[in-house]
């Protein structure tokens, strides 16, 4: 089955760290309500000209609202977006539908509008419980504004809320970053999800760091603070089911894990990529383009790629290492290539190392083993691929 992503452009402001595509309305010159109804015009344009498309009827069993700041948006206009997309693909009604968050752009009374606009799960950017952490990440809440949050999406009915939470700023001491986690368990939401910081060209930080004004946080430290993290949250009853995921029993986030299984996707906004059998394509990252080429009645795509199969083989082998294994079996008649055959004894040096397992014909990276998860997957040898000799 297939998952539905929008991409709502907009933020209050722009955090230092980030590097998804959004715009504020106020430094566009423009005031936020005009830009938001132009977005949401085009937006409408571009789902009703895909749903035309006979490729795109299969089921649909998540959708999710990502940013960007969706929860910027009113209640009424997600409704609106939601009604849209049940009346064009087949939704499942018990499909998994995700709204990204940031508290300070939410009340109760806000989120109990969207709960009854038809979100049932809350994903929350959260990233620290400390002030000064949050000021230096340029985050727009408090500490107290991020807890405030989660009891008010309790309160507003929500039994799935994810929490966001960034590890390895710069300086970030064991004991601070325990601290973090122990206020984000004692919350008890249904799914974690952490994040070493990652400086990415193009951004503030990246700036900072280049100019000595900011330094990382050592790879070992790094390191450390990642093990800290699967253990405290395996403790207290969160399976990791993906490098940076973690989940109470029955609350793994299934969109996610449809990008990891290379399930098909399709995405709407400005710089979203959809996935289709062996086609990727991404749409305009540039708001004003995004919107012009929908009310010329053309689509909004700014490139896209074929993946040939030795590369959609590449893709099933990352991501699935990333994430809860490979089955070996099925990826052996998939792509006629087996990986135990192929790979003996590199694998059995990880699972000596204690960075692999094999259960039931499953490969998995154990916790040791996600922390150097993309030079295990760049040591596999896919032999039997189609461009191997």
């Amino acid at each position: 089955m297939a998952s539905l992503y929008l991409h709502i452009p907009f933020c209050e402001h722009k955090c230092i760290y980030c590097d998804f595509y959004s715009v504020v309305p106020a430094e566009a010159g423009e005031a936020q309500k005009p830009l938001t109804a132009r977005f949401l015009s085009a937006l409408e344009l571009e789902i009703r000209a895909r749903a035309e498309d006979a490729r795109f009827q299969e089921p649909f069993e998540t959708v999710f609202f990502g940013g960007g700041t969706p929860s910027l948006l009113q209640p009424s206009e997600i409704e609106n977006i939601l009604n849209l997309l049940a009346s064009r693909f087949p939704i499942l009604p018990d499909a998994e539908i995700t709204l990204e968050t940031n508290p300070g752009t939410v009340d109760r009374k806000k989120l109990s509008a969207f709960r009854s606009a038809g979100i049932n799960r809350i994903s929350m950017g959260i990233q620290s419980f400390y002030d000064d952490d949050l000021k230096f990440l340029t985050r727009i809440h408090t500490a107290a504004e991020a807890k405030q949050c989660v009891f008010d999406a309790a309160a507003a009915g929500f039994k799935n809320v994810s929490v966001d939470l960034i590890f390895s700023l710069p300086l970030q001491s064991v004991e601070r970053w325990k601290s973090n986690l122990e206020q984000a368990i004692e919350l008890q939401p249904a799914h974690i999800s952490c994040y070493s910081l990652i400086i990415e060209p193009g951004t503030p930080l990246f700036s900072m760091v280049q100019s000595k004004q900011v330094t990382p946080l050592d790879t070992e430290s790094d390191a450390a603070l990642y093990e800290l993290t699967i253990a405290m949250l395996a403790s207290h009853g969160y399976r990791q089911y993906e490098v940076s995921n973690f989940a109470k029993p029955d609350f793994k986030c299934r969109h996610n894990i449809n990008y990891w299984n290379h399930t098909n996707y399709l995405s709407f906004g400005p710089s979203a990529h959809s996935f289709w059998k062996n086609e990727r394509w991404w749409n305009s990252s540039d708001l004003g383009s995004y919107i012009g080429q929908l009310n010329e009645r053309r689509m909004p795509v700014s490139g896209g790629e074929h993946l040939s199969e030795s590369k959609l083989m590449e893709e099933a082998l990352f991501l699935g290492l990333r994430s809860e294994g490979i089955d070996i079996e099925k990826y052996r008649r998939r792509f006629g290539v087996d990986l135990l055959a192929g790979n003996a004894p590199f694998i059995s040096e990880l699972i000596q190392e204690g960075r692999a397992r094999i259960e039931n014909g499953i490969l998995k990276l154990t916790a040791t083993g996600y922390l150097v998860c993309d030079e295990i997957c760049q040591s596999i040898t896919l032999i039997g691929r189609p461009d191997t000799p």
